[in-house]
């Protein structure tokens, strides 16, 4: 990971810098591909290559397995035993099904609505068959019920496919698209209003700063507010978080220092509009602003295997009289950003993207996971280096020194107020 640290004592980059960014959505909805473009050919019924299928799928069917033991069992140590035995045969038969429904996703796309259907509940049947032989292969059953266990699997199975057929049209391109806008025209007017009222601050403080900062926050509003669609870069993320920062760097000065540890090996994950910039405002309202001495912010962006973590810390202000010790935010909020943030993210990303928050260890983190763009989806060398110019924060402007490895954080715990 290429890391590096920065104080920010500048403005913002000029205008040049910030990227184009073109109308386009990109969906997010059930049967899109790991890059969250569209398959190709027909409509897929129902598609088991997500993480939130396959734990859904098995969650579903072990409890049908803990239900259907509790018949016949005398007592709750009998109910174990049949519940073990019949999750020994019906979990690996589960994972059968979803392995084998999600290798035979392009040749399932070809098939008819009606097909896919038969095809779901008939490869069922063959996992319940695949369960009997288990059983049957280490002894547990002495006459195996091999019409009987392929008919449950096939029941499963188009309760399965009917669940997954349901949720696919609750996640619709139209629905998944409809219900970002929706989210996104709260978070707006949430931004307009504070970035507003920074300016008003500084009118206050230092009237001479307020007519370049009122510059700046229109070529901000102008960039952050154009429509984006259902999904941006995460690069395009950072420079408007920059940007902003900027903005506020005029107002505290040497009061707010900003750290950046970026990997540009993490410039293409997806993530949804107006993201970053909430969470960096968050930072600086209750980290720099109740502090008289000013506080420190750090955003650090990384690669770990095919997931891109997002980690956001700042300093707590001390308490009244007692130095040393930090105290929770003292502004309150309403929980407007995170709640917003952390709605859009599971929209698009599902069980995939993680959001927590907390105060850990002194500091205020909040820490974003979610997936790494598809290598196949990424832009060449030379596309990526084409927007790089003069002040482009990404590009040839990064200076300071290699920040240490953080160790791995433990689990914080969320403040409700943020």
């Amino acid at each position: 990971m290429q890391n590096t640290q920065i104080l920010s004592t500048q403005p913002p980059p000029p205008d040049s810098a910030l990227p184009h960014r073109p109308v386009r959505s990109v969906r997010a909805a059930a049967g899109a591909g790991p890059g969250g473009q569209p398959p190709r050919g027909r409509a897929l019924v129902f598609d088991a290559c997500q993480v939130g299928v396959v734990l859904r799928a098995v969650l579903f069917v072990e409890v049908v397995v803990g239900v259907g033991a509790m018949y016949g069992a005398s007592s709750p140590s009998a109910w174990l035993a049949s519940l073990a035995l019949l999750t020994g045969g019906a979990l690996p038969a589960t994972l059968v099904w979803l392995v084998t429904a999600c290798s035979l996703k392009t040749v399932l796309q070809r098939l008819s609505t009606a097909q896919q259907y038969a095809a779901g509940v008939l490869l069922g049947a063959v996992a319940g068959a695949y369960a009997c032989a288990m059983l049957a292969l280490v002894g547990l059953s002495a006459s195996p019920p091999w019409l009987a266990s392929a008919a449950t699997g096939a029941l499963l199975a188009a309760m399965l496919v009917a669940a997954l057929v349901l949720r696919a049209r609750g996640r619709t391109p139209a629905a998944t698209t409809a219900r970002l806008t929706e989210l996104q025209s709260r978070i707006r007017p949430h931004f307009l209003f504070n970035t507003l009222n920074s300016a008003i601050a500084l009118v206050r403080e230092e009237p001479a700063k307020a007519e370049s900062l009122l510059e700046d926050l229109s070529d901000l509003f102008r960039v952050a507010l154009i429509e984006q669609g259902e999904s941006t870069t995460l690069a395009e993320e950072i420079t408007l978080a920059r940007r902003y920062l900027g903005i506020e760097q005029v107002r505290f000065g040497n009061r707010l220092q900003v750290q950046w540890n970026l990997d540009p090996r993490t410039d293409s994950a997806r993530l949804p509009p107006l993201l970053l910039q909430p969470l960096v405002e968050n930072a600086v309202k209750h980290g720099v602003e109740p502090s008289a001495r000013g506080g420190k912010l750090r955003v650090l962006t990384e690669l770990r295997g095919n997931r891109v973590v997002v980690r956001i810390t700042n300093t707590l202000p001390p308490k009244e009289g007692k130095p040393g010790r930090h105290d929770e935010p003292s502004t309150r909020g309403h929980g407007i950003a995170l709640a917003n943030v952390r709605a859009r993210l599971a929209l698009l990303h599902d069980v995939q993207g993680e959001f927590t928050a907390g105060v850990q260890d002194g500091l205020y983190q909040v820490r974003i996971t979610l997936p790494a763009a598809d290598p196949t989806s990424q832009p060449t060398s030379r596309q990526r280096k084409a927007p790089r110019g003069r002040g482009d924060p990404r590009g040839s402007s990064r200076r300071g020194v290699v920040a240490p490895t953080e160790p791995t954080p433990s689990k914080p715990h969320e403040h409700p107020d943020r």
